[in-house]
């Protein structure tokens, strides 16, 4: 399967240039001109690297990455940018920034470097167990190469599953992965997403352990 890049480049000629470059190494690249396209983007598509350019209009790289990351997406990020300062490199890379390339680049280098990111997050965010696949950098699950639809919350309930499969996972447990202090949930909103997890994987056994949790059976 192709990896899914998402580009932001303002400068179109030069935005045009990368997508083909990239393409031609078996890459589905989405070019957006600005920062807040980009994030409306991130919102419905999912993307396998983020490849940033800072000086753009509406939202610049750096913001925007700031702003993905506050909301716990860790799709790693490359800026490419004309910037050479070290002061505007410390920010990137504070503000969840993976790597950083300078413009005039090597081609090559940034395809090396796209690899590598690309390579080090896969081996780093795929937990696999019971014949289920998590991608944490995607945010998806996998059942058998085949991916499931998935809400957030589901895909967050399923992952702990997944993390403790052959154990009791606890409601409080659930309830501590799902929400943060300033949010509150709720136990029948757990049993919402548990029905909907079992329709989803009716070969599995997903055990209701009374009065505690749940366990995924394998």
């Amino acid at each position: 399967m192709s990896n899914n890049i998402l580009l932001l480049e303002d400068d179109p000629l030069f935005g045009e240039t990368l997508v083909d470059m990239l393409e031609d190494e078996d890459f589905n690249v989405s070019l957006y001109p600005n920062g807040q396209a980009a994030l409306d983007a991130t919102f419905t598509e999912k993307f396998d690297l983020y490849v940033l350019d800072i000086n753009v209009p509406l939202i610049d790289g750096v913001t925007l990455l700031k702003e993905l990351r506050e909301a716990e997406d860790e799709t790693p990020a490359i800026f490419v940018t004309s910037h050479k300062e070290k002061e505007m490199m410390q920010k990137g890379f504070l503000n969840g920034g993976d790597d950083y390339i300078v413009k005039p680049f090597d081609n090559d280098e940034l395809i090396l470097r796209v690899n590598a990111l690309l390579r080090r997050f896969k081996q780093k965010e795929k937990v696999c167990k019971c014949g289920l696949c998590i991608d944490n950098t995607r945010k998806v699950i996998s059942y058998n190469s085949e991916e499931l639809e998935l809400s957030k919350r589901e895909f967050e309930v399923l992952s702990l599953l997944i993390k403790h499969a052959n154990s009791v996972v606890s409601k409080e447990m659930i309830l501590d992965e799902l929400y943060n202090l300033s949010q509150s949930g709720s136990e029948g909103a757990i049993r919402v997403y548990i029905n909907r997890i079992k329709q989803l994987l009716p070969e599995h056994n997903l055990e209701n352990v009374r009065g505690i949790g749940y366990k995924l059976v394998c």
